[in-house]
């Protein structure tokens, strides 16, 4: 895809206001965008909190902890990285969260194009960096264009988004600011994507926001040689 040699040459990042993503305004105009350059051979931020929550070796698992990691490593994901690695504290959850992140992510209608965008939102909204990290080449693959993820790495409402991401950008920053969905907002995707869609999309917010405040808390941090690829809001 021709738009990742845009991610090659990203300017140098700036902060961002969380006021300016809360509200979904475009008001970042001259800035550098953030966070999207490769970052392959990058140096881990000197300053990176630590990992309060460090993978478990695997001959000190429980049989608990042992089940629960097979059924990761046998299904889609094939990994245990990222939020598993303090989920597997408590292994029942993990098994039960995890079957509902498989629907999630790999079996609804609504696509990897919408699904990634709104993973690409919540994890900008926590600035989750293991999720950010995890997802952006995910997105790109899903013809998400190079410019909105940027323009949702720097705090932006992205310009150019197809009608789909438009009305579920609106549906989702309304989930976040207001905790409810304005009666325009829910029919229009509701007759885009009907009842179960609306379900979903609702839950992929949830699910994402419940990771990204697992690995906020724990610190989990993105692979070693890699720098944390947004930026935080300031406090």
């Amino acid at each position: 895809m021709d738009d990742t040699n845009d991610l090659k040459n990203a300017e140098p990042k700036t902060t961002v206001d969380r006021r300016d993503f809360l509200s979904g305004a475009t008001v970042l105009a001259g800035t550098s965008l953030l966070g999207l350059a490769s970052t392959a051979n990058a140096a881990p931020a000197p300053d990176a909190p630590t990992d309060r929550m460090p993978a478990i070796p695997a001959d000190k698992w429980t049989d608990a902890q042992k089940k629960a990691a097979e059924e990761i490593t046998s299904g889609p994901r094939k990994e245990l990285v990222g939020p598993f690695i303090p989920l597997l504290r408590s292994p029942e959850y993990m098994s039960r969260l995890q079957r509902v992140g498989e629907y999630l992510r790999y079996n609804t209608k609504l696509g990897p194009a919408i699904s990634e965008f709104i993973i690409l939102l919540m994890a900008r909204q926590w600035t989750q960096q293991f999720e950010w990290y995890s997802h952006q080449a995910l997105a790109l693959k899903a013809d998400i264009k190079a410019e909105t993820i940027k323009s949702i790495a720097a705090g932006q409402r992205p310009v150019a988004m197809s009608a789909d991401q438009e009305m579920v950008y609106e549906f989702v920053t309304e989930i976040r600011l207001h905790q409810g969905v304005s009666d325009a907002v829910y029919e229009r995707v509701l007759n885009r994507f009907g009842e179960q869609g609306v379900i979903d999309i609702a839950g992929l917010c949830g699910y994402y926001t419940t990771l990204a405040m697992l690995m906020n808390v724990a610190r989990t941090p993105v692979p070693p040689g890699v720098a944390p690829p947004l930026e935080p809001f300031p406090y």
